[in-house]
């Protein structure tokens, strides 16, 4: 397969690590041996560009995905979190604070913060929720099947 080893973006990031990048997203247990035979290259070369794309921060490390219902956690919601007056940082503390709460970002418009969160069952919601609602208002959706799970941005 023929790349164009010098053509690469405003990164330094070109084809090779593109597809590197992609194999590692899909299994990042995979041996250097097996992941240089799938791109096209040696092992050392592609160790070291692992060891480049860690350096510059496109490869932040590598982690296991866990299934959160093998955990019992069965259902999944979103959270709109808008602060009162006032409460915007204690609120982002407390939901820091939560470890139900398993994503939050902090958005523009009428909701300060969108959160994820799993839940062992429907009754610990309200538990979980009165913890913020003494300082910010929120308005939760029960997510019932995920079209598209988180994935990588387009590589190319």
């Amino acid at each position: 397969m023929a790349r164009n080893l010098s053509a690469s973006d405003a990164n330094g990031i070109d084809a090779i690590d593109r597809e590197m990048i992609a194999v590692l997203a899909s299994d990042g247990r995979i041996a250097v041996s097996e992941l240089a035979r799938r791109i096209g290259l040696s092992a050392p070369s592609t160790a070291e560009r692992m060891r480049r794309l860690e350096t510059q921060g496109v490869i932040r490390g590598f982690t296991v995905q866990i299934d959160p219902r093998a955990l019992g956690y069965t259902l999944q919601a979103i959270v709109r979190v808008q602060p009162l007056p006032g409460q915007l940082h204690l609120v982002e503390e407390a939901i820091r604070r939560i470890p139900e709460f398993v994503e939050c970002d902090k958005v523009t418009g009428d909701d300060c913060f969108v959160c994820r969160l799993w839940l062992r069952s429907i009754e610990q919601l309200d538990d979980i929720l009165a913890r913020v609602t003494e300082r910010a208002a929120t308005s939760t959706s029960i997510i019932k099947a995920v079209p598209v799970e988180r994935r990588l941005p387009p590589l190319e």
